[in-house]
């Protein structure tokens, strides 16, 4: 049976969508308006020197028409698989753009990103269909992959049950527990996680990853991208609603879209479709949630959505539930979280740390236990700008590396100079002291603040060598003004760390504690998510901040920083 469809016509609706977008003839986020500028001014471009891709218009419509002629839904009262518009754009483009000469296809990745409820499922689950036995691939490999194993399964399910449902797919796969299987072209359909005891001798041909939000790592990623070599045009999908994960892959790959997208940089391999709402004042504005939710008025009743925020907005847990899943907004889990996603996003500016050198700045450390995280930092004030730099760098031991239990990317954070790894079972505190003596070699470092749990003979040495040093009570009343006074610099933007990707990790495990006068003090989210060296910035914003709002004497005249003057 021959499963490829003839030309369809010209309008084709994958550039009807992208036009209507674009018109504003259909509402959606402003990346989505992009993504479709983007297709339209590629379609311009289209096999010119220096731009190899061209549209394929019937390499873009079969998969369509097969998987609405031959994949009904499992769930619902449904007949048929009717694709929406947005669906018709995804699956054309990712599909449609070829290679000119080789006929390859364009893009090797894929980030649909899109609210709950909108049939990701079932148009992944035919998708994967066609792919297994219309796709001319021998011996495809199809993986559908989560985080865990039940959740792998839910792909996997729907398109078992998708050929239950279809007398041409049931003659011609095998539905087995654990595989579907394409006998004639040795192709098969597998559920993979990574909680699988098996990962390796895979050849991905297809890779979805469902709900990556959930990932903590790269381990199951790698070893997908690293199993398509021998294909001709493999392709790995990721689809997902956002999270509460702020330093997983999905916030990495999220933000490398919006750059693409903008132009910021090219990257012609990937497709993306990010659907969200655009900003908080449209949390309360129901005409503008199609944004984040392209199948509102099929999937998804309006005035059912309507009726669960306004219950839901009043308990702060299931607030932020609505606003992660349903407006497609990264949140924190928690209301007493102490910075969230579009904060943290302020804070990416770099500067050469060579301008640095010889300037004052604040020190500090947590050693915490010595068979976990130790981390210490240097804090500069930057008074002509009212921001400041933070120079962080932590220690783990070995053993706590492989181990391995936490999916916490030790390596990756080595590599890129933000934490040592010790040779030791434990981190020895002279590790910490020679770090100090090191970067005094570069810096003016007039104290150095501590926590005196753990702290007894580090302390002794620094002051031995010359260091001015000074405890740090762990206590409400004199963490509250710094924790505050460095979250107001946050949401200022004016926090410099160079894009360090650990010290943000740290920060968004702290969760906030409040005593009954409002006074704050940090604590982790769990046991897992780890907050040493946010404790060490914290240690040393207690004297930096000072330092940013001390007025300064001209004559008789006393003249206070901005930053003062809007504290008075």
């Amino acid at each position: 049976m021959n499963y490829l469809i003839s030309k369809p016509s010209d309008t084709l609706l994958t550039h009807l969508y992208a036009e209507e977008v674009i018109q504003g003839d259909i509402l959606a986020s402003k990346k989505v308006i992009l993504a479709c500028k983007r297709h339209m001014k590629d379609l311009d471009r289209a096999g010119t020197e220096g731009f190899p891709w061209v549209f394929d218009e019937e390499r873009a419509h079969n998969p369509i028409r097969f998987m609405e002629k031959f994949c009904k839904p499992s769930q619902g009262d449904f007949s048929s698989l009717v694709l929406q518009p947005w669906q018709h754009f995804i699956v054309g483009s990712l599909c449609g753009w070829v290679h000119k000469d080789t006929g390859v296809r364009r893009f090797r990745e894929g980030l649909v990103f899109i609210g709950r409820k909108n049939g990701k499922t079932t148009m992944i689950s035919a998708l994967s269909n066609y792919f297994l036995m219309a796709d001319k691939e021998p011996g495809a490999r199809i993986y559908l992959l989560s985080n865990a194993k039940e959740q792998a399964r839910l792909l996997f399910d729907e398109s078992k049950a998708m050929v239950d449902s279809s007398p041409v797919l049931e003659k011609r796969l095998l539905n087995l527990r654990d595989a579907i299987k394409h006998p004639k072209s040795k192709s098969k359909i597998e559920p993979r996680a990574s909680d699988s005891k098996k990962l390796d001798g895979l050849n991905t041909h297809l890779a979805v990853f469902d709900e990556i939000h959930e990932f903590v790592d790269y381990k199951l990623i790698n070893v997908i991208k690293k199993s398509r070599g021998s294909r001709k045009q493999p392709l790995i999908l990721y689809i997902t609603t956002a999270g509460y994960q702020l330093d997983g892959p999905l916030v990495n790959y999220y933000e490398q879209g919006a750059d693409v997208l903008d132009g910021v940089f090219p990257d012609e391999r990937t497709f993306y479709y990010l659907a969200e709402l655009d900003s908080a004042e449209e949390f309360d504005k129901p005409e503008t949630w199609v944004k984040a939710n392209p199948s509102m008025g099929l999937s998804l009743n309006l005035e059912i959505l309507k009726e669960d925020w306004e219950k839901d907005k009043r308990t702060p847990e299931e607030r932020l539930d609505f606003i992660t899943k349903q407006f497609n907004w990264f949140s924190r889990s928690s209301d007493l979280s102490y910075l969230d996603y579009e904060t943290i996003q302020k804070n990416k500016k770099v500067i050469d740390i060579n301008e640095l050198k010889g300037k004052a700045c604040t020190g500090a450390y947590d050693l915490s236990e010595t068979e976990d995280f130790t981390s210490a930092c240097l804090e500069f004030p930057l008074p002509e700008t009212g921001e400041i730099f933070v120079l962080s760098h932590s220690w783990i031991p070995r053993k706590k590396v492989l181990a391995d239990n936490e999916k916490i990317p030790y390596t990756e954070w080595a590599e890129q100079g933000l934490l040592t790894i010790t040779k030791h079972d434990y981190v020895q505190y002279e590790l910490v002291y020679d770090w100090f003596i090191e970067q005094a070699q570069k810096y003016q470092i007039d104290l150095i603040k501590y926590d005196r749990a753990n702290a007894f003979r580090l302390n002794k040495d620094l002051e031995a060598y010359g260091f001015k040093t000074e405890k740090v009570r762990q206590g409400f009343e004199t963490l509250s003004p710094a924790m505050k006074d460095l979250k107001h610099l946050f949401i200022d933007g004016k926090v410099i760390s160079n894009q360090n990707q650990l010290l943000r990790w740290y920060i968004n495990n702290v969760k906030l504690v409040k005593d009954r006068n409002g006074n704050l003090m940090p604590t982790k989210q769990n046991r897992y998510r780890k907050i040493d060296g946010f404790a060490a910035l914290l240690n040393a914003h207690t004297n930096v901040m000072t330092d940013l709002t001390t007025p300064v004497s001209t004559g008789n005249v006393k003249v206070w920083s901005i930053k003062e003057l809007m504290g008075r």
